[in-house]
């Protein structure tokens, strides 16, 4: 009988300290990830492109807050936001807090669907069998996404939902395509479809979600280097197998990271939170990506 026990003891002390580890440790030891990018044509100097996606920050979140801070110290060229940047009504002075040092660096911005509607508790194991695209009981938008976009617009950041953009990045003339956020259906690439200007250094596109469908339509319009967040790189994956899910229409094998779609380069930042709904990671760390462009061999 004491056997018959303990196992079951065990179990749920293992059980606890897991949960422990991935609410308490995992969900705040932040990481930045760094990859070469070679996109761009030889002869030209490469430039940095830091790459931040799903804070869904809340105004307690202080560890989070200043190791974003810390990330002005890298003096990127360009800095890159995909969206579900706010979780809480009275994020948006937090959020602009938390990137304060890098607001005065160039810098672009999608949203995602967690900038508009207040996130709600669901079950997530039935993320094993279907995706949230469209799942919301919100009709009208609960979070100050207006005031989000003024903020970041009010430093010199580009809004680009659903807009295209011409920057300069170092050296670089860049050609920028942005969609808004294809989980919730705001997404419309017919306003920035046609091929991309074939005189610009770079061609960046740029979304939250990243849908197979919107990134052949980018990269068959010749945007080279793709950029999107959304999927966590699964939140809680198995070590040594990776992400049970993504929660949209990529594979598993791209959940985050760097990686080929058709003729263009995707990368997929695994984000730097949560939902506070579901405020744990496991084998999955919080990250942002510094991407360095470099000619091509």
């Amino acid at each position: 009988m004491r056997k018959a026990v303990a196992v079951p003891l065990t179990m749920l002390g293992l059980g606890l300290a897991g949960l422990g580890y991935a609410s308490v440790v995992e969900r705040n030891w932040f990481r930045l990830r760094r990859f070469d990018v070679p996109v761009l044509d030889r002869g030209q100097r490469p430039v940095r492109v830091l790459h931040l996606s799903d804070l869904h920050l809340t105004p307690g979140r202080t560890m989070l807050i200043n190791w974003v801070r810390s990330l002005g110290a890298l003096e990127p060229d360009l800095v890159v936001n995909t969206g579900d940047s706010i979780a809480h009504p009275e994020a948006v002075p937090s959020l602009l807090h938390a990137l304060e040092p890098l607001l005065s660096r160039p810098g672009l911005f999608v949203y995602g669907s967690n900038d508009l509607y207040a996130p709600q508790f669901k079950n997530p194991a039935r993320y094993l069998w279907r995706t949230s695209k469209n799942e919301r009981r919100q009709h009208v938008p609960s979070l100050p996404w207006e005031e989000l976009g003024a903020g970041m617009a009010a430093e010199g950041w580009l809004d680009m939902n659903n807009t295209t953009a011409r920057i300069k990045i170092g050296d670089l003339d860049v050609a920028v395509a942005g969609i808004h956020d294809s989980h919730i259906s705001r997404d419309r690439y017919d306003l920035v479809a046609g091929p991309a200007p074939a005189d610009a250094d770079l061609r960046l596109g740029v979304m939250h979600s990243p849908e197979p469908r919107n990134m052949t339509s980018f990269a068959a319009d010749g945007y080279q280097l793709l950029l999107a967040g959304h999927t966590h790189g699964g939140q809680l994956c198995i070590p040594f197998y990776g992400a049970l899910v993504t929660n949209c229409g990529i594979d598993r094998a791209r959940v985050k990271g760097l990686s080929r779609h058709d003729s263009a380069w995707l990368h997929v930042s695994a984000g730097l939170g949560t939902s506070p709904c579901a405020p744990a990671r496991f084998a999955c760390f919080p990250e942002a990506t510094l991407l360095t462009l470099v000619p091509r061999r």
